[in-house]
């Protein structure tokens, strides 16, 4: 006898979190070739652009200020980022990624390149397409409030 199928979630948020978990996951089975996850290289990335502010960064990546700096600590301690003084303002601390960190990077770049395509490929154009239109309205409207 067949078990019958679990009901469809109607919560918005378990279903963003179910398919986020899901992407996530083909991105740190990648990026953990490199000694990364997809979170240590996201912040990573972002913070190679230019120095900046832990909350800049925090802001630019859609992630609580105190979240972003114990995220930070493994990357500190990995040898990859530090944390230096603001030149205007002592209280701020500026994310830099050191030469390690840069190295890294380079590793990780084609690592991420394999999931992403992977990913393009299991949705199709058409769907990664439409679903990239559809967070980007969604998260345009929730930041409006």
């Amino acid at each position: 006898m067949e078990t019958p199928a679990a009901p469809h979630s109607l919560c918005t948020c378990f279903r963003l979190r179910k398919l986020a978990r899901q992407v996530t996951q083909r991105y740190d089975r990648e990026l953990a070739l490199a000694g990364l996850n997809l979170n240590q290289y996201s912040i990573l990335r972002r913070a190679s652009r230019t120095p900046q502010t832990v909350s800049a960064l925090a802001r630019e990546i859609g992630m609580d200020r105190t979240t972003l700096s114990r995220d930070l600590k493994p990357l500190v301690t990995a040898g990859w980022i530090e944390l230096a003084s603001s030149d205007t303002d002592a209280r701020q601390r500026l994310v830099q990624v050191k030469p390690a960190g840069k190295r890294v990077l380079e590793r990780a770049q084609p690592l991420w390149r394999k999931a992403q395509d992977d990913i393009d490929a299991r949705l199709g154009t058409t769907g990664v397409n439409a679903l990239h239109t559809h967070l980007d309205r969604a998260m345009a409207r929730l930041d409006a409030e």
